[in-house]
């Protein structure tokens, strides 16, 4: 039987930075958790809904600039500072995903980076037939 050999590509690693913002191992992108930040402004106000739709956003911006979508996303972590925020989040996250949905875990946790009340990481796939088409779903 032939052995499949792929490569490991670390991609938007910053060079002071711990960690790369995704690492693609063939067609598979594993996306770093997002926070619901604006670039020079820091984390978004008024709770976890603009929280959550901003690290949605975000996660749909690296998503693309690595060749993938929304719509090729097969699994999210959800990580809460605070358990009570699961039903808006999980309502607001919804809205990012209305077909099909990935497979999803949420857990609370003790804390989070800038204080931020989510962290959502993903793993999706990137240029596999019969991924995103542009016709939103199916």
């Amino acid at each position: 039987m032939a052995e499949m050999m792929h490569s490991v590509e670390y991609l938007g690693g910053r060079p002071n930075s711990p960690f790369s913002e995704a690492v693609r191992v063939g067609n598979v992108l594993y996306l770093a958790g997002k926070l619901g930040t604006v670039p020079g402004e820091g984390l978004v106000e008024g709770g976890i809904i603009p929280e959550t739709q901003q690290t949605m956003r975000n996660i749909e911006d690296a998503l693309e600039r690595y060749g993938s979508s929304l719509d090729e996303v097969v699994k999210c972590t959800v990580f809460l500072a605070d358990i009570a925020d699961f039903g808006d989040m999980s309502r607001t996250y919804m809205e990012f995903f209305p077909n099909d949905r990935p497979a999803r875990s949420a857990l609370a946790v003790g804390g989070l980076v800038l204080n931020a009340r989510v962290e959502i990481e993903c793993i999706a796939t990137v240029g596999l037939p019969g991924g995103d088409d542009g016709d939103g779903g199916s």
